[in-house]
């Protein structure tokens, strides 16, 4: 990891919703090439952390650098032409667009022989080539994910932040979907942030865990060995 750059850089931020102060003094930070992942009960402050880097929640303080720039106060189209893509939970596949179009909204071209196009998602996701014309919001919540997904991976990124990808999906969903993130995303060097509740899909995507506690303070930071080494240390930090 000495040798990797830092790609993202979540310095002591502090959220609102309204009145109600959701993240107080979170800190974080992402190596290029790396997967992270950010595990916690639900209600702890995973997606407001998700949402105040990509600018959708800014935070009142505290820095966020992304690629050595202070993107604290960017909006999100801005960050994203950084080279950062945003899977929510909620997907956000537009209605009334078939999945080609969903998936021409996002493309960018890429450099060298990794570089994602349209036609490499469907070779790559069959199910999606055969629901081209579909409407997109019509296609099933795993469906959903896996265009989604394809929907980042188009704009050729650099970084992609996942919220809770598995959220909804039945389990052998869940398993095809951690495949695609693994296979495409970590295994092909792009810098992963992902939010979970399921850890064990974390377990196989990312490398190394924030563990969130209430407010959004991180308890710990633990590697994948060390919490599969000690189960306990999962088992205290998201029992109810």
């Amino acid at each position: 990891m000495e040798k990797n750059n830092k790609v993202m850089d979540v310095e002591d931020i502090h959220t609102y919703y309204g009145e109600s102060y959701v993240i107080q003094g979170l800190s974080l930070c992402v190596q290029e090439c790396e997967a992270v992942s950010i595990l916690g009960r639900n209600g702890v402050g995973k997606t407001t952390t998700l949402r105040s880097i990509m600018g959708l929640t800014p935070p009142r303080s505290g820095k966020i650098r992304i690629g050595g720039e202070d993107t604290t106060h960017w909006p999100a189209h801005r960050k994203a032409k950084l080279g950062v893509a945003y899977v929510p939970a909620e997907r956000h596949i537009f209605p009334g667009l078939t999945v080609e179009e969903n998936l021409k909204l996002a493309a960018c071209p890429g450099n060298g022989s990794n570089a994602w196009s349209i036609e490499r998602v469907y070779d790559q996701f069959p199910v999606l080539s055969n629901r081209i014309k579909q409407d997109g919001a019509t296609l099933s919540g795993g469906e959903q994910q896996i265009l989604a997904i394809g929907r980042a991976l188009v704009s050729n990124p650099k970084i992609i932040i996942l919220d809770e990808p598995s959220q909804g999906l039945a389990p052998l969903i869940v398993e095809l979907v951690t495949e695609i993130v693994v296979n495409f995303c970590v295994k092909s060097g792009i810098t992963l942030l992902v939010v979970e509740q399921n850890h064990r899909m974390a377990l196989k995507v990312a490398n190394r865990h924030y563990l969130m506690g209430t407010k959004g303070r991180i308890s710990r930071i633990a590697t994948t060995q060390e919490l599969v080494d000690d189960p306990q240390i999962i088992q205290n930090h998201l029992a109810v």
